[in-house]
């Protein structure tokens, strides 16, 4: 027992000497507590404004994606319609349905036509469909 020394005595008993001096953290009695600093809030805070972030990267791709759905659509719509002329860049054309319930692309106006109008459609130079 005589070899126990006080838990305010700093003694290294691998190398058999007293290190207090060398400790990295304070070691006697009157020092302030080691606490470890509170990250709980800093990361709730940043865990919010990232997912804020990806919320909106998420919103903005979506309607990218549904923009491109719907180009995708109107275009698989006119090209899979009935017409029986070339098409020319930057024109304007009229998609009806016919009585058989069956697309057909014009150039007539829907005013000067008795057809069901299903939209009408600009040929961009990449030919692609736009809807106007």
């Amino acid at each position: 027992m005589s070899d126990k020394k006080p838990d305010s005595i700093v003694y290294n008993e691998q190398e058999e000497r007293y290190d207090a001096g060398l400790k990295p953290y304070a070691t006697n009695v009157g020092a302030p507590s080691i606490t470890t600093t509170d990250t709980v809030a800093w990361k709730n805070n940043n865990i919010y404004k990232v997912n804020k972030q990806v919320k909106a990267k998420y919103d903005e791709l979506k309607k990218q994606y549904d923009a491109l759905i719907n180009e995708f659509e109107y275009n698989n719509l006119v090209y899979s319609s009935k017409f029986s002329f070339e098409p020319v860049a930057g024109y304007t054309y009229h998609l009806y349905k016919d009585k058989e319930e069956q697309s057909f692309l014009s150039i007539i106006a829907p005013e000067e036509c008795t057809f069901e109008h299903l939209g009408s459609f600009r040929l961009n130079a990449d030919k692609m469909w736009k809807k106007l």
